[in-house]
């Protein structure tokens, strides 16, 4: 499917963006997954002034959404209408040292480079980030967190681009983080971060980072196309448990598979496509419930529209979750 080229009707404004502007770009391409339909238009701005401009002059009745590394994202086969917006590492991926340790980086940065970044600097705090496959604009966005940190404990401010065109700075408090969600102005684009670490000894950092790591490869299925963690932990419960004893572990709906390794991931093993992805989810979602009676909430962001006859409900025999888009 295609939808119509939105870049006539954005004339003559748009000539003067200097960032890249593709038509019809397939999201699967950009996503962990490998799943989702096209964007209607794609937009990777040049720097942070050229998506000001873009967005100030973007009409308020044209969608405009948001995607980082697409790591922790299911986009569906009917794709996003409207702007897709990608900020590069190019433009968005700077890292800088600040006193006190702190440091400053940009949205596009994988989080385990902000780990890295932070350890050779000397400074303590972000290493469990080098657990969170995804970008930092993701962590800002959803509080990303794991053993026993989380993105709200260390982020100190953030710099942000308005929906109407405005550059802005929130606090930690204006994010409202909550676990797994913030509450920040909506429509607002991350840009760059300041971080607040502590002091330490730069190999000890790296040899705990480098036990994250251990961990990680050997419980996870890290080198599959997944979009991470599925379903959020429950309070009190984890996911995974809940999963294995419902009989999730390993299950398959088309391309799509529960992993073996963790029971919380879910993959693409065989050219899956985002219905078989989302219709696992919920799959599992309903044999969780009737298990144990608790209900899953997703922590993989779905966004974009069904293709026609292929909606997915909630646990399957709800209603239809339209999703972020």
């Amino acid at each position: 499917m295609s939808y119509p080229d939105l870049i006539p009707q954005l004339q003559p404004w748009i000539s003067e963006v200097r960032g890249r502007l593709v038509p019809n770009q397939l999201l699967s391409e950009v996503t962990w997954f490998r799943v989702g339909g096209p964007a209607q238009l794609f937009f990777t701005p040049a720097d942070e002034e050229d998506l000001a401009f873009f967005l100030k002059h973007l009409p308020a009745d044209i969608r405009m959404t948001v995607i980082g590394l697409g790591s922790n994202l299911l986009i569906r086969d009917g794709g996003i209408d409207g702007v897709v917006i990608r900020l590069s590492g190019k433009a968005f991926g700077q890292i800088e040292v600040l006193d006190d340790h702190r440091i400053r980086v940009g949205v596009a940065l994988p989080d385990v480079k902000v780990a890295t970044a932070a350890a050779e600097a000397g400074i303590d705090g972000l290493t469990f980030y080098r657990g969170i496959p995804g970008g930092i604009g993701g962590a800002l966005y959803m509080n990303a967190g794991c053993y026993g940190t989380e993105t709200r404990d260390r982020m100190v401010e953030l710099r942000a681009v308005t929906r109407q065109g405005e550059i802005i700075t929130l606090s930690n408090a204006d994010m409202d983080y909550h676990y797994r969600k913030s509450n920040g102005p909506r429509g607002a684009v991350f840009t760059s971060a300041v971080y607040q670490g502590f002091g330490g000894e730069r190999e000890d950092i790296l040899t705990r980072m480098r036990e994250i790591t251990e961990k990680r490869e050997s419980s996870q299925p890290t080198k599959a196309k997944t979009g991470g963690s599925t379903f959020k932990n429950p309070e009190g419960h984890s996911s995974w448990k809940l999963i294995d004893a419902a009989g999730g572990r390993g299950l398959k709906v088309g391309g799509a598979q529960m992993s073996e390794l963790h029971a919380n991931f879910l993959l693409n093993i065989d050219n899956a496509t985002a219905h078989d992805v989302e219709t696992l989810g919920e799959t599992v979602r309903n044999k969780v419930r009737a298990h144990s009676g608790i209900e899953l909430k997703w922590e993989i962001r779905r966004m974009g529209h069904f293709l026609p006859g292929q909606e997915v409900r909630e646990f399957l025999d709800g209603d239809v979750f339209t999703g972020a888009v």
